[in-house]
């Protein structure tokens, strides 16, 4: 999609994230608040709450246990590292134009079993025990509303402001394996609190 696209939630979820936009938006145009837009793929690197998909493959894959995957892995999404994004926010608060939407999009489409091949082999280069990881992958019914494929359209930030992502899908994913392996101290109370890691949502 791109900045005009028009929005078209499927679930409570995203309506969620939609009616954001179009409070902001509406706050622009009622009282002239000053804004700026961002709509962003998904992002990982550190300090991703564990229970999201790139840290749930590190650590059950780093206890052994069985890592889940929706579907049939084919939902495709664009992966973009955090520092990347946090880089194309700054760009976009000193730079952009007021009351303007910038797409900020990571340039690495991949279906969701590719990437949990990619962290499995990661896995099996940093943390050998357990090898193969990909053995492991277990594949789980479908969420609710889940859409098959993500794809933004991040032409208006680089032609505007000259931003394109700097990290590639398989360098970010080594430096997140890397730096979970490094930082227990950081997501075990997270793990270990009440409801962590528990699937919401299921039909």
């Amino acid at each position: 999609f791109t900045e005009t696209t028009p929005y078209d939630p499927r679930s409570p979820y995203s309506a969620s994230k939609a009616g954001s936009d179009h409070l902001v938006r509406a706050w622009a145009e009622t009282y002239g608040l000053p804004v700026l837009l961002t709509n962003c793929s998904n992002n990982y690197g550190p300090y991703h709450f564990p229970e999201k998909l790139v840290p749930v493959v590190i650590l059950k894959a780093l206890s052994g246990q069985p890592i889940p995957v929706y579907g049939d892995g084919g939902n495709i999404r664009d992966w973009l590292y955090v520092e990347d994004h946090a880089d194309a926010l700054l760009l976009v608060l000193q730079k952009g134009q007021v009351n303007r939407s910038y797409n900020i999009g990571g340039e690495n489409e991949a279906t969701n079993i590719d990437l949990v091949r990619t962290i499995c082999a990661h896995m099996d280069d940093l943390h050998p025990e357990g090898a193969p990881h990909a053995d492991l992958i277990t594949f789980v019914t479908d969420r609710p509303g889940h859409d098959r494929r993500y794809a933004i359209d991040p032409t208006r930030i680089r032609s505007e402001l000259g931003w394109r992502p700097s990290v590639t899908v398989e360098e970010g994913l080594r430096r997140t394996v890397e730096w979970y392996l490094a930082n227990r101290d950081w997501w075990q109370p997270l793990l270990d609190r009440k409801g962590v890691g528990q699937r919401l949502g299921a039909a």
